[in-house]
């Protein structure tokens, strides 16, 4: 076991980040992209792996033996979820265990062995993106495992789990203050990854890849879909179309065309989820209602239809210019001409203004 650091990308390799969705029912049907199709190794195990020196840095190599350990073996009662990727465990790191480092709870993704070299993909891509990228609203990469068919992957522990579960739970209510709370701390990270020495494009922002810690800190989570962004003068790349459905800008799936401006997009419907507390896509509801950006965005710039869609569960508990000004933003992030939405650094700017003191922890629905 050792330490290892890296300065590659995905390139280094001949690969792209493409995976399929975790939701693969809503998954955006591929186009064709000839610059993406690679010739690569029938069988991962012929890939390097991709921290061949024990340099000093803080990603450790785990072997999978350990990783038993520090989930008592992948009992049942660790599990914390399931995914398209495989599935997460709560995991225990003690002192005795690795020299060197803290006692600490981790949360240990195993990617899926049957889904072959896909699964190693998007492993790779989170491995070298989180291994190079550090913020304080990216998820903290820990360590891996790249151990026969085995691809692990070890983050910090993110106490309340995602946004998708705590926003749209029936026992739950997120009051106004630490919905504007995640929505500026998830602007901040996307913020960052446009704007780092390397643009990166995150490609799949929704509820389920951002994580809150036990004060509703904001991380973002899950980089197998990301990609590096255009450079120089170029305004986009064309890649594959792969993502959830309902979060996707319209350009980048009639076009393939991907561009920070697209991540924005998908911004912009989390921000509605969080006013309205509607899933981005809901069949249950009545047809004109099934998705949330066609339905919400005409009421978005009318301010008494604006009220009305509002999330009811919050009792008109919500200053009502912040609620406006909130929409207004979702408005301009969504508008269909990705020239014409804002950069993420001006949707921080926008949203700090909208931060509350967030004292009043959630309630219990009913209570």
């Amino acid at each position: 076991m050792g330490n290892c650091w890296f300065k590659w990308n995905l390139s280094i390799y001949g690969l792209s980040s493409n995976a399929k969705s975790e939701s693969p029912k809503l998954q955006i049907k591929a186009v064709k992209d000839e610059g993406e199709d690679v010739k690569l190794p029938s069988n991962p195990k012929e890939m390097p792996d991709p921290c061949p020196d024990e340099g000093t840095n803080p990603l450790i190599k785990f072997t999978f033996d350990e990783l038993k350990k520090i989930t008592s073996n992948f009992r049942q009662d660790r599990l914390l979820g399931v995914g398209g990727f495989g599935r997460v465990y709560k995991g225990y790191i003690s002192e005795d265990l690795i020299v060197g480092v803290q006692s600490l709870h981790v949360a240990v993704k195993v990617h899926d062995g049957n889904r072959s070299f896909q699964g190693h993909r998007e492993w790779l891509a989170e491995v070298i993106y989180l291994g190079q990228l550090s913020h304080p609203n990216l998820v903290k990469l820990i360590g891996y495992c790249c151990e026969d068919d085995h691809r692990v992957l070890i983050y910090e522990y993110m106490a309340r789990g995602s946004v998708e579960n705590n926003l749209f739970s029936k026992l739950l209510l997120l009051p106004w203050s630490i919905r504007m709370k995640i929505a500026f701390g998830a602007a901040k990270g996307l913020a960052f990854l446009h704007e780092a020495e390397r643009p990166v494009i995150y490609r799949d922002f929704k509820t389920s890849n951002i994580l809150l810690d036990l004060d509703y800190n904001v991380k973002l989570s899950d980089f197998g879909l990301a990609k590096d962004g255009p450079v120089g003068d170029e305004s986009h790349v064309s890649t594959r179309v792969i993502g959830t459905y309902g979060y996707a800008a319209p350009e980048y799936v009639m076009t393939g065309h991907l561009s920070a401006r697209s991540d924005v997009y998908s911004f912009g419907v989390v921000l509605l989820e969080l006013l309205t507390g509607r899933k981005s896509v809901d069949r249950s509801r009545p047809t004109r209602e099934q998705n949330l950006t066609d339905w919400a965005l005409p009421m978005l710039t009318e301010k008494k239809k604006l009220l009305n869609i509002i999330d009811p569960r919050l009792q008109g508990d919500h200053p009502v210019k912040d609620v406006h000004k909130a929409a207004m933003l979702a408005y301009h992030c969504l508008n269909r001409n990705p020239k014409a939405r804002p950069l993420m650094r001006d949707v921080v700017d926008s949203l700090e203004p909208l931060q509350e003191p967030t004292e009043a922890p959630p309630t219990l629905q009913g209570v």
